[in-house]
């Protein structure tokens, strides 16, 4: 049985979240419509698709969390819930008419570029099969599950799932619940759990840094101001931007700044946790910010409710209906959620990227992924990466940096069509020299301090934060320089 034939178009991007529908608007803007978006899923929107288990809202305020050509100023509330940035992305593919340009249902499984055509011919599950000049990724740093090893968990006879794969018919009431894992997710869906369930367990490797959200409804009254003066909304987008970028001080340049932020920790933690021994348990054993602070309101009051254990012992087995700690004791289990985050360093990954002279992408990166500011790989023509290695924040909106990212690669196709050129890739010893210099700043950083987080790899290399203030990256991402670039024309040219 013969192929199903290639369809042509001249970009190809992977991926319907914030990169990839921003990647989109930009093309469309620019009245280029050769393109399509290939999204593995039945619904756009990414990590805010995936993750809607109760309570999933966002940490940095929703003015500056949004593209700064589509502002949205009726905002339910200053930090936006799951629900309202998922309708977001809807409003802006509608917006701009993306949704013809999407194929869902389309995982994409591999993609090689053939150096003869100087293309890049892509396969996904679905069968269908793509012919692109440039390949666009925007798949995120936090779209695969990560699950936890643990011994026997496949004799669990109970509800088992993890935060990011939600079940939302599954009825807590009553119900003995174990929560596997601290991060991000977990902060947010505990409390609510803690108020079904009859029990709930939280297991607990390393506990976070958690500080007080200063989250409020936005009123109606504040809602019609903006709407009726947009330019308050872009001080307001402002002035958030520019008070989170002096988080940057307390992460890489003046670290002991963290000691006022744990000071400010300390005191939200005796004020939440009464019980001395619980608050113990509640004390991490890493510096401030070497792993992602989290906000939250409620977190710490709900491990006050009667019905509430944490337990700090490791996890020895899981058995059919409990999961025993290393003392020897079993806690009765009706169902496990996994709040265990993500393969955050696993970039690209399950997808299988072949460049030039048939290197694998995984290959290239075997010690640890890197690219040229993050968007453009060595051996990889005319492949662009969108919230690529060492692009991700600690301090502000990562929609920032993807209008930054997504600005420099209009620029290269700009320069593809101006010149005629077939492909660009960049030269192996400007990405090196990149790279150097992007660890020796992280090895100065909070990062650096000795916690083992999802922000390195097992080897410890720190593959996933930007080390510094987002506006030098957007002055570095500002127009591409070709002579950081092998730029090739078409065969026979």
């Amino acid at each position: 049985m013969s192929p199903i034939p290639a369809t042509s178009v001249r970009i190809a991007i992977i991926g319907s979240g914030f990169g990839g529908l921003g990647m989109a608007i930009r093309l469309k803007q620019a009245d280029i419509d050769d393109f399509v978006i290939l999204e593995k899923a039945a619904e756009l929107g990414g990590t805010w698709r995936d993750n809607a288990y109760p309570g999933a809202a966002c940490d940095v305020p929703s003015h500056l969390y949004s593209y700064s050509f589509e502002p949205k100023f009726d905002w339910s509330y200053r930090f936006a819930p799951q629900a309202e940035i998922l309708d977001y992305l809807r409003h802006c593919a509608h917006q701009y008419d993306l949704l013809p340009h999407i194929r869902f249902n389309t995982e994409v499984r591999a993609a090689r570029f053939d150096e003869r055509s100087q293309r890049w011919t892509i396969e996904t599950s679905s069968g269908a099969r793509f012919d692109a000049q440039v390949l666009v990724t925007a798949c995120g740093q936090l779209n695969r599950p990560a699950y936890p090893d643990l011994p026997g968990l496949e004799r669990f006879q109970g509800k088992s799932f993890h935060s990011a794969r939600w079940d939302h018919d599954y009825d807590f009431a009553g119900k003995r619940v174990a929560v596997i894992g601290t991060g991000a997710s977990a902060i947010q869906f505990v409390p609510r759990l803690a108020t079904q369930a009859a029990q709930l367990t939280l297991f607990q490797r390393s506990a976070p840094y958690v500080l007080p959200k200063p989250d409020r409804p936005y009123r109606p009254w504040e809602q019609r101001l903006l709407r009726r003066f947009p330019l308050l909304h872009r001080i307001s987008r402002a002035k958030i931007y520019s008070l989170y970028e002096t988080r940057v001080f307390g992460f890489t340049l003046l670290t002991a700044v963290m000691r006022v932020m744990k000071w400010r920790w300390a005191h939200y933690l005796r004020r939440s946790v009464p019980d001395p021994m619980l608050r113990a348990k509640l004390v991490p054993d890493y510096p401030m910010g070497c792993k992602r602070i989290l906000l939250a309101n409620d977190y710490y009051p709900a491990l006050t409710r009667p019905n509430v254990e944490v337990v700090t012992d490791a996890i020895r087995e899981v058995r059919a209906h409990g999961i025993v700690n290393a003392s020897g004791r079993e806690h009765p289990v009706d169902a496990i959620v996994y709040g265990t985050g993500f393969k955050a360093t696993e970039f690209l990954a399950p997808m299988t990227i072949t460049g030039r002279d048939g290197r694998e992408l995984h290959e290239a990166w075997r010690d640890g992924a890197e690219a040229y500011l993050g968007i453009t790989v060595a051996g990889f023509p005319n492949l662009f990466l969108l919230y690529g290695p060492n692009t991700n924040l600690g301090h502000s909106s990562i929609v920032y940096m993807l209008e930054s990212q997504i600005g420099y690669v209009m620029q290269c196709l700009a320069t593809l069509e101006r010149r005629r050129l077939a492909s660009l890739e960049v030269r192996p010893e400007v990405q090196n020299r990149f790279n150097r210099w992007l660890q020796r700043q992280i090895r100065r950083s909070v990062w650096s301090q000795g916690c083992q987080s999802w922000y390195m790899t097992a080897s410890g290399k720190q593959t996933n934060n930007w080390p510094g203030f987002t506006f030098i990256y957007r002055f570095l991402t500002r127009r591409p320089k070709l002579r950081a670039y092998r730029l090739e024309p078409p065969a026979g040219a």
